[in-house]
């Protein structure tokens, strides 16, 4: 099981960027998606979150408006379209699975992707 995010990168306020977060070594289909961030200092927050069973997306406050998510079951990549960027979203991204739906604490997702380093500059 592998889970690779890519995207990542340097943005200026009010800009965009998309992060993928392909997967391998099991099937989307059985499996939701979360996103989650981690900014130094800070613990690590769920974002957002696509449940391929029942079809929830789950959205934090903090990115609800500016951030969406998606998936390409051919591909066996998820997406996180970021806009509307802001300092404060600089954080490490990091992609992770949990069986069926999204679950509720970061330690009920049992695979974990690198992580990609997104940095907003004012």
């Amino acid at each position: 099981v592998h889970l690779v995010e890519s995207g990542g990168g340097l943005v200026q306020a009010g800009g965009s960027l998309r992060l993928s977060c392909a997967v391998s070594g099991f099937t989307l289909d059985y499996y939701a998606i979360g996103w989650f961030r981690q900014a130094p200092g800070k613990q690590r927050e769920k974002i957002l979150c696509i449940s391929i069973s029942d079809g929830n997306i789950y959205y934090a406050d903090s990115v609800k408006g500016r951030f969406t998510i998606s998936r390409d079951n051919a591909k066996n990549t998820v997406y996180l379209q970021m806009n509307g960027l802001k300092p404060e979203d600089t954080a490490v991204y990091y992609c992770a699975r949990s069986y069926r739906r999204c679950a509720l604490n970061p330690w009920d997702y049992d695979f974990w992707g690198q992580g990609t380093q997104v940095t907003v500059s004012s």
